[in-house]
């Protein structure tokens, strides 16, 4: 997909907007975990999310390959829409966004407040991605897609970040959406030539690429309803899953009230605020807790854009105690 130079390349690129994030290893939740844990805190990006710098590589090469591109389109649930209003911004490139109707209000004025045209569709990403790519076709837009060569490039950038200050993790967990973050991190431990295992996390509720990878084949679901809006996918990308049969040993499904429990362990432990998607590979960990002594564990904390209303009910002081977990 691409080389070490090129993702340093990237990194360059990346670095004009976003400064390295923290790689940090937290006692306590080294003892929740009974091992040692380094959390790469992708929640302290411009956007509060990793997917930041996607946006930023992908109009970079836009913009030099195709200067005179009228605007750009796609589809979101919140964190890929705020990364390219973002990068659209920094490029003057006019920028337009689907989201699903009800989607996260706070992620929604984030991504007016750089810029976007807002658009509410359907009743979830996948209603709001197919309305984007009509109008791309007829109103002569660029239509950004949800996973993308460059996407992986520009957020690999994470994961030499971390693996160049912790390359000797014996595990490393990671949510998976669309599969940008995931494919990023198999790139750069491959690149590195590191032997990091890297597990994958999706939401029961929405486990589309979890029953993929059981199958060996795509496997689409009816639903994505899990509050972890981050990975609420149905239809798996082809790119994305061949590169994860490859290089992830497995993946883990976590419920919703197993993230709100890792949600409350990130505030209590490190005080950091998460969001569903961000939490999971904590989730996971915490699921696996069993199996990691004596290893190195790290955790993509990729987002912490949650709404405080959901966070309120889900995970807060009006959600029901069992949502809650105990540490």
């Amino acid at each position: 997909m691409f080389d070490l130079t090129e993702l340093e390349r990237a990194h360059a690129v990346v670095g004009q907007a976003v400064p390295a994030t923290p790689a940090h290893a937290w006692p306590l939740l080294a003892g929740r975990l009974g091992t040692e844990v380094v959390v790469k805190h992708e929640n302290h990006t411009p956007i509060g999310a990793f997917k930041v710098r996607g946006g930023l590589v992908y109009l970079d090469r836009l913009k030099r390959e195709r200067p005179n591109t009228p605007g750009i389109i796609s589809a979101t649930r919140g964190n890929h829409g705020q990364s390219l209003a973002f990068a659209a911004g920094r490029h003057g490139v006019p920028a337009v966004i689907y989201v699903p109707r009800g989607n996260s209000v706070e992620k929604n004025r984030a991504m007016k407040t750089f810029g976007a045209e807002l658009v509410e569709h359907g009743e979830d990403f996948q209603a709001a991605r197919e309305e984007a790519e009509r109008r791309a076709q007829f109103a002569g837009l660029h239509m950004v897609p949800s996973f993308h060569r460059d996407l992986v490039l520009g957020v690999a950038t994470c994961a030499l970040e971390l693996f160049r200050s912790a390359p000797d993790l014996d595990i490393l967990y990671v949510p998976i959406g669309q599969g940008s973050g995931i494919c990023g991190c198999i790139m750069a431990r491959d690149l590195l030539g590191l032997k990091t295992e890297i597990v994958g996390v999706q939401s029961t509720e929405a486990p589309s690429y979890a029953l993929s990878f059981a199958a060996g084949k795509i496997v689409t679901t009816e639903t994505a309803n899990t509050r972890a809006d981050g990975m609420a996918t149905r239809i798996p990308d082809a790119d994305a899953f061949a590169l994860i049969c490859k290089g992830a040993s497995r993946i883990v499904q976590v419920t919703d009230e197993e993230v709100a429990a890792a949600i409350r362990a990130y505030w209590t432990d490190t005080h950091n605020l998460a969001e569903g998607a961000g939490a999971a590979a904590l989730a996971a960990a915490m699921q696996d807790k069993n199996k990691l002594k004596g290893k190195r564990v790290g955790l993509v904390l990729s987002g912490g854009n949650i709404d405080f209303d959901l966070f309120r009910r889900w995970v807060g002081t009006d959600a029901p105690a069992k949502a809650l977990g105990k540490a």
